[in-house]
């Protein structure tokens, strides 16, 4: 199994927190802080932000949550700084008080779409189910909330009956950029990158600067190796927003996927320095790191990947796949077992999992691992699953894809 880049969906990751770039518009002005009036800290939520981010890089979190507390208790109805510091609150594992920050967002700006996709975040790590696809729900249009919906669905096995929903609204609204760019994300979840291609340039039709159809169809064109084109359309979403975060990491893993390893660090150093806090980068920095054979490095960036953000199951595949190349197969075991109760019933993991197993002799665990690679949803976990699952049970060796 060939290791996997770290990509951002649409606005915000499914199932991930980050923060978006800061907009004028974020600050939410109905409501005079008394406060303002008898602190030493002006109103500054930009520069909240930012310093908050200048902490993070330098490896402070702490500090940073420290700072963002102190400027949200003096600002409280500034949105963007309070959101931000319930992601943080996120990333730490204080999913409690991250869900108090959203709520006390929603209470004076209930309509606020970014703040309901972080909320369905932690109702869907709890496994909340319901509440985390009304959450979802509540986002759209605008954020990225679609690959969280179909997981959600699918996990709750109403998938069938979303997708025909979501089909009628489609056709009811051909020229509605924002219902098409939804159904392009819904096949991009379902790994069916050209009809997903096929909505997002209908989107683009009506909308030419809409960022998730334009981050869309780049993903779209990734999945369908037309890297080129991929790249073509993450520069397009980077014209039209240069603080996207989301098109600035795509475009340095849709250069890596073409080899252009120079390219691809311009743009992943231009995406840390967005947002230092996200752990997709890491990833990507990561897979560079073994595209040059430095597999400490990336054995390295991975980890921290997974420090940022526990629930990106690229990073524990591609870090799975290194202890394995390097046949420290108990290290690999630790790192698989530990995706795996972040990121329930991933393919790849399981199948790796099976991998490791299989070559430290646990021929028995290694079968289960395979024959449930075998019965997810990911069609090459699916055809090697079954593949080593027939050769063990046969008695025979298989070599590591």
């Amino acid at each position: 199994m060939v290791r996997t880049l770290s990509v951002v969906g649409a606005l915000i990751l499914a199932i991930s927190v980050a923060a978006a770039p800061l907009r004028a518009s974020e600050t939410y002005k109905m409501q005079v802080n008394p406060l303002d009036y008898q602190t030493l800290t002006p109103s500054d939520p930009a520069g909240a932000i930012k310093s908050a981010r200048e902490l993070i890089a330098a490896g402070q979190m702490n500090d940073a949550i420290r700072h963002l507390q102190t400027y949200v208790l003096q600002h409280p109805y500034e949105i963007s700084p309070r959101r931000f510091l319930g992601d943080l609150y996120v990333r730490v594992g204080q999913l409690d008080r991250a869900e108090s920050e959203y709520q006390a967002i929603l209470r004076f700006a209930p309509g606020d779409k970014e703040t309901h996709n972080r909320l369905g975040t932690v109702y869907a790590v709890r496994d909340q189910v319901n509440d985390a696809i009304a959450q979802f729900s509540a986002a759209l249009p605008g954020t990225d909330s679609v690959n969280d919906l179909v997981a959600l669905h699918q996990r709750r096995g109403d998938l069938q009956s979303y997708k025909n929903e979501m089909d009628r609204i489609a056709a009811e609204y051909p020229v509605d950029p924002a219902i098409q760019g939804e159904m392009g994300q819904i096949y991009n979840a379902l790994n069916q990158p050209y009809l997903a291609s096929v909505y997002f340039k209908r989107a683009l039709d009506s909308d030419p600067q809409d960022l998730t159809s334009l981050n869309g169809l780049g993903l779209a064109y990734m999945n369908l190796h037309d890297y080129p084109n991929s790249i073509s359309e993450f520069k397009s979403c980077i014209a039209v927003d240069s603080v996207a975060y989301q098109c600035e990491n795509n475009l340095g893993a849709a250069e890596l996927e073409s080899g252009n390893y120079v390219a691809a660090k311009t743009a992943l150093d231009r995406a840390y320095q967005l947002a230092p806090e996200r752990g997709e980068t890491f990833v990507n920095y990561g897979y560079l790191a073994d595209a040059n054979n430095d597999w400490h490095s990336a054995v390295t960036d991975y980890a921290r990947a997974i420090a940022i953000w526990p629930y990106i199951k690229e990073a524990y595949i591609d870090l799975g796949i290194a202890y394995e190349d390097h046949k420290l197969y108990a290290l690999a075991q630790e790192a698989l077992v530990k995706g795996l109760a972040s990121v329930p019933d991933d393919g790849r993991l399981h199948f790796l999992l099976g991998r490791a197993y299989e070559m430290q002799g646990d021929k028995a665990d290694a079968l289960t691992q395979f024959k449930l690679a075998a019965s997810g949803s990911d069609p090459t976990a699916v055809r090697i699953g079954q593949e080593h699952f027939a050769a063990l049970s046969a008695g025979s060796d298989t070599n590591p894809q």
